[in-house]
């Protein structure tokens, strides 16, 4: 009887484990990126893996979509708020990634380090670099949704904030960035300025 029951037991576990799903689309995807409370390089990493991927994949059927669309002028509007979404996050994705090895500031005392924190700084710059690169696509989908602009989506009302705010003028990455590539060079040149053999 005990090996019956036993027996019956290894039968059902593998229906009770939990089962992969494939990911196909977009919003899939989007589900898939996440934050930490903080924030590891690794961590960032994988988020501009998978948003990569949700820029490649085709969006799901509406009745899926991450916001209620009831007809075909808020589907279009949907798509160019979740495109221009999707570019901002991985150019927010890039500057978390570029401030893990950003040295804001050049310390006399990080003198005998000089060269590892040059190393860094390049880094962070190839990052900066990189996440300026998706603004201009940002800002041509923020354009053209707020072509549609009188079609509300009120489950994404984030996104369409940042749609106005980008074609008012108030969001500008590239003035952002440029600051922090401008700061960066500063810093690069203090650190190119220190004798290591002082410390």
């Amino acid at each position: 009887m005990k090996r019956l029951a036993l027996f019956l037991l290894v039968l059902c576990v593998p229906s009770v484990l939990p089962t992969a799903y494939p990911v196909y689309f977009k919003e899939q995807y989007f589900r898939l990126y996440h934050l930490h409370f903080i924030q590891y390089p690794d961590d960032t990493i994988e988020n501009i893996y998978w948003l990569e991927q949700a820029r490649k994949a085709d969006f799901c059927n509406p009745l899926y979509a991450l916001a209620k669309v009831e007809n075909e002028r808020q589907w279009e509007r949907y798509r160019y708020l979740f495109t221009m979404h999707i570019e901002l996050k991985m150019l927010e994705q890039h500057l978390y990634l570029g401030s893990k090895f950003d040295k804001r500031v050049a310390y006399f005392y990080n003198a005998p380090w000089k060269e590892q924190n040059l190393d860094s700084l390049k880094t962070a710059e190839t990052a900066y670099r990189a996440a300026l690169a998706y603004w201009p696509t940002a800002v041509e989908w923020a354009k053209k949704a707020e072509t549609i602009r009188f079609t509300p989506l009120p489950d994404i009302q984030q996104w369409e904030d940042e749609a106005f705010r980008i074609v008012n003028g108030e969001l500008d990455y590239a003035d952002i960035i440029g600051d922090e590539l401008a700061r960066l060079a500063e810093v690069r040149a203090a650190f190119e300025s220190m004798d290591q053999t002082t410390y």
